[in-house]
């Protein structure tokens, strides 16, 4: 009888967790809603969100010269805001793309391209020889006491969100991102004039 009851229990109490994690899930995503990079309409144009905007929350990282910098003093022009690591093939794979659109909008866009530099796995110094032997010139912050990955849940590397000019989070793309992938979300927060 005891055994039959705990197993009640157990299972009552599994629904019961199953059920929280779902409203929680429901709730919060609500809340931060982003249009997705594929979101176009039926023409090929891109759909309006109907959802509220949400402002992207500001971080403190560093730069080369060990200065602080924070995404806010960045708004005013749209920003792609990208989270990497130099051990990981997928961020590797993306850099070339992120390098060539750099070139391209470098004066209208500003491209935060920030290193996830926890001080084992990724040090600064490993950050900075692979973006020197690649020949990458996109300026790089780091993330030394992950308060941007906290901040904006950065778990899976590549990470990339697209800001608009006022500071407003429009889409993200969680993995490698390809040329047209990276080009749809600036479309999204730099129309072409």
């Amino acid at each position: 009888m005891k055994k039959k009851l705990l197993l009640v229990a157990a299972v009552v109490a599994a629904v019961a967790l199953f059920a929280g994690a779902f409203v929680l899930y429901n709730h919060l995503k609500s809340q931060v809603q982003l249009s997705a990079l594929s979101a176009e309409s039926e023409n090929g144009s891109q759909t309006e969100s109907s959802q509220p905007q949400t402002q992207a929350p500001d971080f403190t990282v560093v730069d080369d010269q060990g200065n602080e910098v924070s995404l806010s003093s960045y708004f005013g022009k749209p920003i792609v805001l990208n989270f990497w690591a130099s051990w990981c093939g997928p961020c590797k794979s993306e850099m070339p793309d992120f390098q060539e659109a750099y070139e391209e909008y470098g004066d209208e866009i500003h491209f935060v391209m920030v290193n996830m530099t926890e001080g084992s796995r990724e040090t600064r110094e490993s950050a900075q020889s692979f973006i020197q032997e690649q020949g990458f010139t996109f300026p790089v912050l780091y993330d030394t006491q992950m308060n941007a990955a906290i901040t904006y849940s950065a778990w899976t590397l590549p990470t990339t969100y697209f800001i608009d000019e006022q500071g407003y989070l429009v889409a993200q793309g969680r993995g490698a991102l390809n040329r047209e992938t990276l080009e749809k979300g600036i479309g999204m927060i730099h129309p072409a004039e």
